[in-house]
Formats: C-alpha cells, structure tokens, sequence
C-alpha cells in the first residue's frame, strides 16, 4: 500500500521537513503496526545508504532545489558507521510516542490509542509531528 508521510516539526520556520511516498506491506491494522513499518522501513534505508558509497559525491540543480526548499542542503554524508537495530528503533520510537514527543495524525485525524484499529487506505496522507525540546538556562 502507498502512503504519503509528512514529517513537521513545530517550532520550524519551514513548515514541512520531508513528504515522501512509502510502500507498506503488510497494510498496518494500528498505529503500533504504523510506526513499526514505517521506523523499519528508514532503518532498512538507513543501512542501504551506509553500504552504498559513492567516489566523488555532488549534487545535481534539482537536488539542491528540492532540498533548498526543505530547508538543508547537504551530500547526506553518514558519519555514524554503526548499524542501527531496528528493535531498539522500535521501542525507542514507541517510547517518545508515550512520551508525547510526537504525534500522529491519519488524514486529518490525531491517531491516539497504539492498539486502536486504523483505517488505511491507498493514498493516505500520514503526518508525523515532532514537538521540539527548548533549550537554555535562566541565568
């Protein structure tokens, strides 16, 4: 099933870091199974970046406009060589949702209860956002 997933983070002048169209299969019958596929799915990636090397990176004018417009403009260099697990990615993500440090929300609608039933359909729009953690001191 394709989705378009959103990610937002409050506090961001840009209003959308990222939309991007995924393929999931299974279809994810709750949000557990949601942020499951979808968290495999970026680790797979991840691991698929770090194998492929390329000799002499640059970027074409398209790739500097479409990332221009998502707010950075980088090679995408990986500087962490360890492979992630995708059960610790997991169960972290599913902690920072129990925490509150995300939402998500389902065409429209704010997706609350992990184990609740979600109705997924081809095309579906997926925003995941991200509240942002303020920083400083008092003095």
């Amino acid at each position: 099933m394709k989705l378009f997933v959103t990610v937002k983070s409050l506090g961001k002048r840009k209003p959308a870091l990222a939309r991007n169209e995924i393929e999931l299969n299974p279809t994810p019958e709750t949000l557990r199974d949601l942020i499951t596929a979808t968290v495999a799915l970026n680790v797979q990636k991840l691991r698929e970046k770090q194998e492929s090397v390329a000799l002499i990176p640059f970027l074409t004018g398209e790739e500097i406009q479409a990332q221009g417009e998502i707010g950075k403009v980088g090679f995408g260099s990986i500087y962490n060589d360890g492979v992630p697990d995708i059960e610790d990615a997991v169960n972290t993500a599913m902690q920072a949702f129990e925490d509150g440090l995300y939402r998500v929300f389902v065409c429209d609608e704010e997706a609350i209860e992990l184990d609740a039933p979600l109705s997924l359909h081809a095309g579906n729009e997926i925003v995941f956002i991200r509240f942002t953690m303020l920083a400083g001191g008092l003095w």
